[in-house]
């Protein structure tokens, strides 16, 4: 794979939709969900982030790659998108601190990518018509071609991804002598959780998803995480198992993302599609337990089912989002257990939601007190 400044692309949507541009980083062809992100900053903690595997990101900002590549800005080792569509692709960074363009990045990891796209024009059609699979290629403009190679392309709804980014073996982070010791179940995780927890005196053990309940007991946590991550949670059954093996356990347990929806299905409560998903550093969440409103960062396509939870005696709705009232958190009343949709590590992002993180220390903290009481998220 090569790549061409003046070489035509095309992006062709499921429904049949064509927008034509120019190719941008590597030249071939990618395939996947597209998705649109608000986010005027961050691109890089984006692209890196594994929860975008298998989704061809849309940026609505119109400059992309402006500032360049600089490698502790990384989510993951490597990109994680499928492609990119976007309006101005910059080449050149005006950024010092900066190691390689973009366009060096996207070369590098092979990504495919198409820019002088009129990207309001396609987000105002994805969220009009919902979320679709496309296609873009750089290596032919054959539309009937890359139609028949579109309709190979699985759904989302119904699609296990977290297998594809998890880690294959577990590994340490953070102080070994601390009592704080957190099992991280990786369904896809961001570093920055775990630079979240490590900064709170955490010891973390980063397990595969597949890891068995008895597997993670043996190294005797003081808490779980059960992170984000990628694909449709009703579609992970084994994991959904082991979750609620997790969660009966009486130990202290967060989940962000996937693992908020894991932590529901575990609980009895479905998780559906969402028409477009929520995608941005600017999302506004308001936490129904102190009455405050939060700038939070988000990145999912699937929710928690609010009727569902209603029915349910032992789960309280912690926090909703402001513009369309969907779930953002939960909490269950009877065991030290809590969970949000939205990302309170950010990166990218406001810190408005960091305090969740001491809020799981403390859970923690109080479950290993001689003394323990009623445990509160």
């Amino acid at each position: 794979m090569s790549d061409s400044l003046f070489q035509p692309a095309v992006l062709l949507l499921q429904d049949g939709k064509v927008f034509n541009g120019r190719a941008a980083g590597a030249l071939g062809a990618t395939t996947g969900e597209l998705c649109f992100n608000t986010g005027m900053t961050g691109y890089q903690e984006i692209f890196t982030d594994p929860s975008y595997f298998g989704q061809i990101l849309v940026a609505t900002h119109v400059h992309i790659g402006n500032y360049g590549v600089e490698e502790h800005e990384s989510e993951s080792k490597g990109i994680k998108i499928s492609g990119l569509v976007c309006r101005t692709f910059n080449e050149f960074p005006s950024r010092k601190r900066a190691q390689m363009s973009l366009k060096e990045y996207f070369l590098q990891n092979k990504i495919v990518a198409i820019s002088d796209i009129d990207t309001r024009a396609l987000v105002r059609y994805l969220r009009n018509k919902g979320a679709m699979n496309g296609i873009i290629s750089s290596e032919t403009t054959d539309i009937e071609v890359l139609k028949k190679k579109l309709e190979k392309v699985p759904s989302m709804q119904g699609l296990e991804l977290s297998s594809k980014v998890s880690t294959k073996t577990a590994y340490d982070e953070g102080n070994p002598d601390s009592k704080q010791r957190v099992a991280l179940l990786d369904m896809g995780v961001k570093g920055n959780i775990i630079r979240c927890l490590t900064d709170r005196d955490c010891y973390v053990r980063v397990f595969p998803m597949s890891t068995s309940f008895d597997e993670l007991m043996k190294w005797k946590p003081s808490g779980f995480m059960i992170s984000n991550g990628p694909g449709d949670p009703s579609a992970m059954k084994d994991e959904v198992k082991v979750v609620a093996q997790v969660v009966k356990s009486g130990i202290p347990v967060m989940g962000i993302c996937l693992g908020h929806q894991l932590i529901a299905e575990a609980s009895g409560i479905s998780t559906y599609k969402m028409h477009a998903g929520h995608r941005g550093i600017n999302h506004p969440v308001k936490n129904l337990i102190t009455g405050k409103c939060e700038v939070t960062s988000q990145n999912h396509g699937f929710a928690v089912k609010e009727d569902e939870i209603k029915k349910n005696p032992n789960i309280e709705v912690t926090h909703i989002n402001l513009n369309d009232d969907t779930i953002e958190g939960i909490r269950l009343t009877n065991l030290p257990v809590f969970a949000v949709q939205y990302h309170p590590e950010a990166s990218p992002g406001p810190h408005d939601s960091r305090y969740l993180f001491d809020d799981f220390v403390a859970m923690i903290k109080k479950h290993l007190s001689p003394v323990k009481g009623k445990v509160l998220a």
